[in-house]
């Protein structure tokens, strides 16, 4: 039975220890103690080794330890995680008589927010003496007061506490008194009479008190009791109450009252007088009461503060007027009242924020502290609701603000975040701390064009390196990221780089003309700008530049017909029988300018029978002034100006040379005009030879010209004989804007001969097939001026070649001779015919 006894008991016992071990672990404090005065950086004890954590990191975590007051007194060394001395510690200041003395820390490391309570209990060394109220201690003794009265002397204090405050007094040797003293919390000091006193013999004693502590090495303090002898009092004052209590709000004023003792005496006259003191007072209570000494009422007369101190106690004297005195305690509970606002303090601080922090990341850490109590320390903290950031309540009086949405510099490049605490006291009262926020940029935008597409005019022959448009790219991210730089699409124009016609600035978008622009060659392109930052990586965009070679006025007028004047000359017959606004002949030219640049008007400067012929101003079309009459000169010689309507204008003349003749018989001088030096024979000869050819031409053409007749019947607008020749077109003559002077197709009538409608002339070259490109230059053949075939048509409008490339003077010849070599076919009278040019 005792066995089993027993075995329970051990296994009852094991079960009590693990039972203690589990709670002590869940509960436990990290604890430590250390003697006041210690020496700063002295280490109390290594907290990484006690927490298990890597000292290596303490920095990394922020690590610290906070002490809510005034004096840090203690820290944590990130080197090693060693709790060392900060401050000079001074128990007494801290804890005044209150023992154990504890201060209580927060150890705090972050990422993760970790908290770690710290309990360190000072230990009190003897670095005070004790000490008595008074130097000099007044006893008035009854000269009849009998052996072994007793006689209550004020006790030492120390400071100190357990066996450092007062441990025994010593009372000076006398013949009279002896020394007794009571042990409890606060030792009391009795002086004894053992020997009878005799005012007679000796009037006054004075006995030396000293009072001993029990530190070690020891310390001690006296004071003087000067005994006077007297007559009776043997009573000394006696409170009303051994213990007042009274409680008063903080922030009391100075003057208001707080309680009034009252002691009493029942001796007589003198020594029933009573005085009260304030005996004794903790060193931090010292300067807040006043007592009056005649009525015993205590007032405040210094600034109480419940977060200094929520309580004092006062010990109260009262003293008659024989010395003796009566004691009482005064414990004033010191009421807290809302008086503080919360205290805002920034623990941690992320800035700049990258603008692509993910939602949720920790942003700050912010610790809020009331020093009220109660109801008066609850504190709430909140932001305004409109930013992308949120406090989440984290550990005790421990906040997190963290990013709540994505974040943007462009749109918003800082905030101002405003954190605002209150308490829960009435009425509340709140604190506010603004954080600035920089948001950092990263690069999320390319550069943006102002425009869509940009377009470029430049005048032709322009200067190289001239500037012609600037396009404007905007990036609005920051620095680097936002430095915009431009270049040229690498590309090709017409077969060449785009780099041979343009060049860009990269710094400013300004685009220049790397060389000379001919509108005659092209007259417009398009280029590709590209924007780029200089982010990594870096974003770009593109834009087109289309560019516009505007015309200038840099080419004159040619002439097409009559061709330039070479080894032959173009003469027109012109009958005699002409009338008053007859067709006798048209000068055709054009301008490779364009626009108004190539607006033509003619004008005869000089002829040989002024008033005989006119030039319409616009349509090159010479025709009779008035009806020609037999008076008039054979050779008529006019000179045309073409001219354009640039600025300055360009023109060109040519020589128009006309025959008034029904025939060429008529005309002998035929060799000057041609100005050939031959002999007169060798004239006759040619003309004789082109005759005969002219009047096997003539024949087939009338044969055919009266079948085609039959079939279509000609149109007459006028009387006339004009000769055009096919001629060669420069290059670039389509008119682009309507505003050119020859058409894709330019169709013109024109008469040989009058008389006899029934035969027909054509000559006809088609250019549709020949029509030369742009790029390419005509080169002018002589030879090739009237390059033709004549075709005759025979009755069923069937057309037969029976010449081909006929010079215009041959021609003009052989038609003329047609009319004499065969008179009955009334070749006298040629139908109109129409000449088609074709661009």
């Amino acid at each position: 039975m005792w066995i089993f006894t027993s075995c329970g008991s051990i296994w009852l016992l094991h079960c009590v220890i693990i039972l203690l071990t589990i709670l002590e672990a869940l509960f436990a404090e990290i604890r430590y103690s250390v003697p006041e005065e210690t020496k700063t950086k002295h280490v109390i004890g290594k907290l990484s080794s006690d927490l298990a954590l890597d000292f290596k990191r303490l920095r990394v975590r922020k690590a610290r330890v906070d002490y809510h007051g005034e004096k840090r007194y203690c820290g944590v060394n990130l080197d090693s995680g060693e709790f060392i001395v900060l401050e000079r510690i001074d128990r007494e200041m801290l804890c005044g008589t209150t023992a154990p003395c504890l201060l209580h820390f927060e150890f705090i490391l972050e990422n993760p927010l970790e908290l770690h309570n710290i309990v360190l209990e000072i230990l009190d060394i003897n670095d005070n003496s004790p000490f008595f109220p008074k130097d000099l201690i007044k006893l008035e003794i009854s000269e009849n007061a009998p052996s072994e009265s007793r006689f209550p002397i004020t006790a030492a204090r120390d400071l100190d506490v357990g066996v450092n405050s007062v441990h025994s007094y010593v009372l000076g040797r006398n013949e009279y008194f002896v020394l007794e003293s009571k042990g409890s919390k606060e030792r009391y000091v009795e002086l004894v009479l053992k020997n009878a006193l005799d005012r007679e013999k000796e009037g006054e004693h004075f006995l030396t008190l000293t009072a001993v502590d029990g530190g070690n090495p020891l310390r001690s303090g006296s004071a003087v009791i000067q005994v006077v002898v007297m007559d009776v009092n043997d009573n000394a004052p006696v409170f009303t109450q051994p213990l007042y209590k009274i409680t008063v709000t903080e922030n009391s004023p100075p003057g208001t009252p707080v309680v009034k003792v009252s002691a009493t005496d029942k001796d007589e006259g003198a020594n029933g007088l009573v005085t009260y003191y304030i005996n004794h007072v903790s060193e931090n209570n010292k300067g807040l009461f006043h007592i009056n000494q005649n009525s015993g009422e205590i007032t405040v007369i210094g600034e109480l503060d419940h977060e200094k101190a929520t309580s004092c106690e006062l010990e109260i004297q009262a003293e008659d007027g024989g010395g003796q005195a009566g004691y009482c305690k005064v414990l004033v509970e010191i009421s807290d009242v809302n008086d503080n606002s919360p205290a805002i303090t920034v623990k941690s601080f992320t800035n700049p924020i990258p603008e692509n922090a993910a939602a949720g990341s920790e942003i700050a850490v912010i610790h809020v502290k009331d020093q009220d109590h109660g109801d008066n320390s609850k504190v709430e903290c909140f932001i305004s609701k409109n930013l992308p950031f949120k406090l989440q309540s984290s550990i005790k009086n421990y906040f997190t603000l963290i990013s709540s949405a994505p974040l943007d510099r462009e749109q918003m490049p800082e905030y101002n975040v405003t954190i605002i605490a209150s308490d829960g006291g009435s009425p509340s009262m709140s604190s506010s701390v603004l954080l600035r926020f920089q948001i950092s940029d990263i690069n999320d935008n390319p550069p943006v064009f102002e425009d869509q597409s940009y377009s470029a005019y430049v005048t032709e022959n322009n200067k190289p390196g001239s500037s012609m448009c600037s396009v404007t790219a905007r990036d609005p991210d920051w620095r680097q990221n936002g430095t915009v730089v431009y270049s040229l699409f690498p590309s090709e124009v017409n077969g060449v780089p785009v780099s041979s016609f343009l060049s860009i600035n990269g710094d400013t978008g300004v685009i220049h003309a790397v060389r000379a622009f001919d509108y005659e060659q092209f007259r417009s392109f398009k280029v590709h700008v590209v924007a780029r930052d200089n982010g990594s990586p870096p974003l770009s965009s593109n834009v087109t530049v289309s560019v516009f070679i505007t015309d200038e006025n840099d080419n004159s007028p040619q002439i097409l017909y009559p061709a330039p004047a070479g080894n032959s000359l173009m003469t027109e017959m012109v009958p005699k029988a002409a009338l008053a606004g007859s067709l006798v002949s048209k000068v055709i030219a054009v301008d490779a300018d364009s626009g108004q640049n190539a607006w033509l008007s003619y004008q005869i400067v000089k002829s040989t029978d002024p008033g005989l012929f006119t030039i319409g101003l616009h349509s090159g079309e010479i025709r009779a002034q008035r009806d020609i009459t037999e008076s008039d000169s054979m050779k008529q010689n006019l000179v045309i100006s073409v001219k354009d309507n640039g600025q300055p204008s360009l023109s060109t003349t040519c020589d128009v040379y006309l025959l008034i003749s029904d025939n060429l018989a008529e005309v002998p001088e035929l060799k000057d005009i041609s100005h050939e030096e031959s002999s007169k024979l060798t004239s006759y000869l040619i003309i004789a030879l082109v005759s005969v050819s002219t009047f096997f031409l003539t024949f087939i053409i009338l044969i055919l010209t009266v079948k085609f007749c039959r079939r279509t019947k000609p149109r007459m607008l006028f009387d006339g004989a004009v000769a055009i020749p096919s001629a060669y077109f420069p290059p670039n003559y389509a008119d682009v804007d309507g505003t050119g002077t020859l058409r894709s197709s330019y169709n013109y009538d024109a008469y040989l001969t009058t008389g006899s409608r029934t035969s027909d002339f054509k000559f006809v070259r088609s250019y549709n097939n020949t029509t030369l490109p742009a790029e390419h230059t005509l080169k002018r053949n002589p030879d090739q001026l009237l390059g033709g075939s004549i075709l005759t048509l025979n009755a069923a409008g069937e057309s037969n070649e029976v010449g081909h490339s006929l010079r215009s003077d041959v021609a003009v010849h052989q038609i003329r001779t047609a009319k004499y070599a065969f008179p009955s076919t009334k070749v006298e009278s040629f139908m109109p015919c129409r000449v088609n040019i074709c661009h």
